[in-house]
């Protein structure tokens, strides 16, 4: 008798954290049932959606995928590289227009536009500027600098 007792009431007990989990305001058990099985319903179709939002963004980026970036303070200075696995067209000249805006003079650059663009440039601030920037400002530039090339190409 107190075990039935005992197993009513942890299904009583996980029938109210069902509701409260699913948000439902039923108060019967099968009301309570029926809003979770809609709530795991409605949690199916978010998943698929979310699901084709990435297969279709995914798509998209494997066809004009953005160059990564990556900025490296140096002791006077910052390494700046910039690696595309396809070749970007006018992408070296926005980047460059970037670092004049910046402040920034290239003090040694090797650059590769055959099959893929590559840029590894060290970069040193104008003296006479007198504010110091971070790499993050520096990487935020080039990033930029990239975003304004790939709307202008496309």
């Amino acid at each position: 008798m107190v075990s039935r007792e005992h197993k009513r009431a942890a299904l009583h007990e996980k029938l109210q954290l069902l509701r409260s989990i699913t948000n439902s305001h039923a108060l019967n058990e099968n009301s309570i049932i029926i809003d979770a099985s809609k709530y795991i319903q409605e949690l199916k179709q978010k998943v698929e959606r979310l699901n084709q939002d990435i297969a279709t963004s995914r798509t998209s980026s494997d066809q004009n995928p953005l160059p990564v970036v990556s900025v490296t303070t140096l002791e006077k200075g910052y390494l700046i590289n910039v690696l595309s696995e396809k070749s970007c067209p006018g992408l070296l000249v926005s980047i460059l227009e970037a670092f004049e805006e910046l402040g920034l003079t290239v003090l040694e650059a090797r650059v590769s536009c055959t099959d893929n663009f590559r840029l590894q440039a060290v970069g040193g601030e104008d003296e006479e500027e007198g504010e110091s920037i971070n790499a993050q400002v520096v990487k935020q530039a080039v990033v930029q600098a990239i975003k304004n090339w790939n709307e202008s190409t496309e």
